[in-house]
Order: structure tokens, then sequence, then C-alpha cells
């Protein structure tokens, strides 16, 4: 504990000299991430695969280039980021500059999970480096709570993918097989559970089994394409969820507890309170719940914990509107599955239970900075000030009302007699 203070109380020094403010600190500390990252990526890519035999396609895609990609693009735009942002004014304020300054704020806390264990340490980190803020690692948030901490937090949660009846059955099959099973199904925004119709249902099912084939081969457990799960503890957890529900397994449902394999594994015939509905599942299992409608459907996912991500997939971009729409969630993405969360331009958050705040580029920027409101006046005019000063009067606060007023034109306040 002595330890962490005195890291902590180094940090706090070091903001509050000042030296993380400059911008040319911060895209030079950006800069030793990226070369961080270049220089080792075969020492990350031999941790990744000897914790979660993740292989080499997926550790690039999710663990190397998504941190490159989210470096550079800050690196690219922080000096636009750094201005700052003037805003409108009224009649009383047009002398005035008025403008929105960031600044950082100071000492932060990233906490990182296991399963992208790169990805996930370092994005928040190029969004704190960015905005000019120290960083730590590994807290609870019942400690940040304590000291009025401010936390931006990513949870998860059960995250549902609508398919409707009007889809590309085979592309819908091979798309929603990738995002499901990358990472052996431990992925925060995987698709958690299929709401489709009974005849969806049995179209997609040799599909699914048909991607599986043509991915990983006929002997999947062979397959260096394939991971494992992260721990025994949690290979323990999600074969008592599958022994626990009442679905029937229709494809997969092999594992070898010794080497931490599950096979994707598809379940059916699940009642709304089975156990595999009760949690977010963090692996290779895939239930399917039958509706009988789009509107069924929609309701189901409303009578839930709001999900990090939503996914539809339709033909009929009226579906997707409908869904979109009708639903709320940290993200959404329709006919195809995680992709969202790769692109830097979009927030990557919760809502309600799954988290709240948002991080990736310019908006990782704005979650470690603190929008400081500024307006720096001069001394002209004082004569109009005199218009606020006691004594008051109805005629002055006629003056100063109009003066404060949001109208664009001053006149449309004007009534002929």
């Amino acid at each position: 504990m002595d330890a962490h203070k005195q890291v902590v109380a180094r940090l706090r020094s070091a903001f509050s000299s000042g030296v993380t403010a400059a911008e040319q600190f911060r895209r030079a500390q950006l800069l030793n991430l990226v070369s961080l990252v270049k220089d080792n990526e075969h020492l990350i890519l031999n941790a990744l695969h000897k914790d979660l035999a993740k292989p080499k396609f997926e550790a690039v895609l999710s663990e190397i280039e998504i941190v490159l990609n989210e470096l550079y693009h800050a690196i690219d735009n922080l000096r636009s980021w750094l201005q700052p942002d003037y805003v409108n004014k009224n009649i009383a304020t047009k002398l005035d500059e008025c403008f929105v300054r960031r600044e950082p704020l100071g000492v932060v806390l990233i906490i990182a999970a296991w399963n992208y264990p790169l990805q996930l340490a370092l994005l928040p980190m190029v969004g704190a480096i960015a905005a000019g803020s120290q960083k730590v690692a590994r807290s609870i948030l019942q400690a940040a709570s304590l000291h009025l901490t401010p936390v931006t937090l990513e949870l998860g949660g059960k995250c549902p993918c609508l398919i409707s009846d009007q889809v590309n059955i085979v592309a819908a099959a091979r798309r929603l097989v990738w995002a499901k099973f990358f990472n052996a199904g431990q992925s925060c925004v995987a698709p958690d559970y299929i709401l489709c119709s009974m005849a969806t249902r049995d179209a997609l099912l040799p599909e699914v089994c048909q991607a599986l084939v043509d991915f990983y081969g006929k002997e999947l457990q062979k397959c260096p394409d394939y991971g494992r799960i992260v721990t025994e503890r949690h290979w323990i957890r999600l074969i008592e969820l599958l022994s626990k529900s009442k679905g029937r397994v229709v494809v997969g449902g092999k594992s070898q507890q010794d080497e931490k394999f599950i096979a994707p594994t598809v379940v059916v015939d699940l009642l709304e309170n089975d156990a595999l509905m009760e949690e977010e599942i963090f692996g290779p299992i895939l239930p399917i719940i039958t509706v009988e409608s789009l509107e069924e459907g929609i309701n189901y996912i409303n009578r839930r914990e709001k999900p990090l991500a939503l996914y539809v997939f339709s033909e009929n971009s009226s579906v997707v509107t409908t869904v979109m729409e009708n639903t709320s969630s940290g993200g959404f993405c329709s006919n195809d599955g995680i992709i969202h969360m790769t692109l830097p331009g979009l927030p990557f958050g919760g809502v309600g239970a799954s988290g709240w705040g948002n991080y990736h580029g310019r908006w990782g920027f704005e979650t470690f900075s603190h929008q400081r409101a500024c307006m720096l006046r001069g001394w002209a005019l004082e004569k109009i000030n005199t218009l606020r000063y006691p004594p008051y009067t109805d005629k002055n606060l006629g003056w100063l009302r109009w003066a404060a007023s949001a109208k664009k034109t001053p006149w449309n306040s004007c009534t002929l007699l």
C-alpha cells in the first residue's frame, strides 16, 4: 500500500508541476506508446496466446491494431482537440470572449479487464494522455466514491441480436458466428443471445453449423484459430451455467477442462428465466429465444437492463430504424457485430446497468478533461452595466431581459401598436 501511495504522490507531483499540460509533452507520450506497442508486438502476442490461446490474427486486430489506430487518431487530432470551443453570445455579452476550455482532470485510475488486456488498458490511457492527465492502474469503484472521484465505467451486460425474417441468412450466420465466437466469446460486446422467429431460427441453424466448419474445420478443438477460456474458474462457471439450463443444445456442447476448451455451443427452447438468461454469458454459448414479431422482440429487450451493445440483422431498413428508435443501448450496429467499437470516431460506453461515460477517440479526450466555462470581459460599456445595479426598476429589468435574450433578431419580440 505504501508503494502505491508513493506512485500516486509522484504522479500528483508531476501533474502539479504542469509538465503534462503542454501539447508537445502529450504528443511525445503518445508517440512513446506507439513505440511501446510496435517494439513489443512479439512479446504481446506470445503473452496473449499463453493466457487465452488467442490466435495471432485476432490478437493483432483486437489488441495491436485497434490501439495503434487510436494512437494515430489522437496524434493527428490532438491540436484541434486542444482548441477552445467558442459559444454563441447574447447582446449583453457581445463584446466578451466566451468559450469552453479543456483542462486535464489530474491523476486518473485505469482498471483493465482480462479479456482484451492490452486494448482495455491502453485505449483509455490514450484519452488520458491526450487530455493531459496522469495515469494509475487497478482499484475499485467504492474507493473512488468515498473521495467524490468522477468515474467512467464500461460494464458489459447481455447484448441482444434481433434477426428479422427479411435477412440474408447465409451472410447473417457468418457474421454472427464470427462476432460471437471471436476470442471464444469473451467479449463484452459479443452477441449474448439471439431473438428471432421460429422460421428464422430453423433456417439459421444449419448455416451456423456450416459457418463453424468453414471457419474452424471439422476438428475444431485442434484449430489454432479458436481460443480458450481464460481460467479454469471461468470454464467451470460456463459449464455450470450450461448444465443448469433447461434449453436444448443443438450445436456444439463439447468441452475439455484441462484445455479450458468449450466448443461453440447453440442452445434453443429456453424460457426467459433460464439460467443462461440470468447473467452475461461471456463465453462461447449462444442461446436463441424465439419471438413471434418485431414488437415482441423489442419488448423483450426493453424488459431487461440496457445492454452495452444491441444488434439487429435485417435487409429492411425500416426494421433497423424501428429497433434503433425504440430501444436504448450503449452502442448499436445493424447487420454485423462488435465492429462498431473499432471506429475511433464513435463513442464507446454503456448506459444504465451497462455503464456510464464514453471513451475512444475524442470521446476519451473529453472524458479525461474538465470542460471549463470561460468568459473574458473588458472594461468597456460600463454604462450598460448600470442597468443591473440597484436601485432596481422595471424599465432596467425590461432592457436586461431583452439584452440577455437568446433571440437572434430582437425585433421579433416587438409589438406593433
